[in-house]
């Protein structure tokens, strides 16, 4: 219970409307990863982010953890063929029981990537949907158990498309 304590007691109250709120002095900071997991919700890239994908060359890509474990982890995609799943010889090693140990695998077609499930119990989603293989753009969900990632594609590989 609030209770609020008039400046003029005793005096006959001239106000009409109710008395004026508490004031609320307290401030909540955040840390990075919770930044991250806000970025994350929205699917924007945070700062750190977008200076890695401006980095990229071409013929390179980024995954960004968007939800599950490891919220805000980077995996690079510079090879023509980067295999993901629970082995831990996985290019990139996702430690969770929703994972296979041989999930899926991101292939290099030149400047484009393409997503390939190799299998695995729970599948491999592009855009919230199950598939064999994809071609993936530029900002697509890829999700593999429960890590979402998303898709980043090299800034000067896509400037030519944008040019058409």
């Amino acid at each position: 219970m609030v209770e609020y304590q008039n400046e003029n007691a005793g005096a006959p109250d001239s106000s009409s409307g109710p008395p004026p709120a508490p004031r609320d002095d307290a401030t909540a900071t955040y840390g990075v990863e919770f930044a991250a997991q806000v970025a994350a919700l929205d699917g924007d890239a945070t700062p750190e982010d977008m200076e890695a994908i401006t980095a990229l060359p071409s013929g390179s890509a980024l995954l960004v953890v968007r939800r599950g474990p490891n919220v805000g982890a980077r995996f690079l995609l510079d090879a023509d063929l980067t295999t993901v799943g629970r082995h831990p010889e996985a290019d990139i090693f996702l430690d969770d029981v929703t994972v296979s140990r041989r999930h899926a695998e991101f292939i290099r077609h030149g400047t484009a990537f393409q997503v390939r499930d190799l299998g695995s119990l729970n599948g491999t989603y592009f855009d919230g949907v199950r598939i064999e293989a994809a071609l993936l753009s530029d900002g697509a969900e890829v999700q593999v158990g429960k890590f979402r990632l998303t898709f980043y594609a090299s800034r000067r590989d896509l400037l030519p498309l944008a040019a058409r």
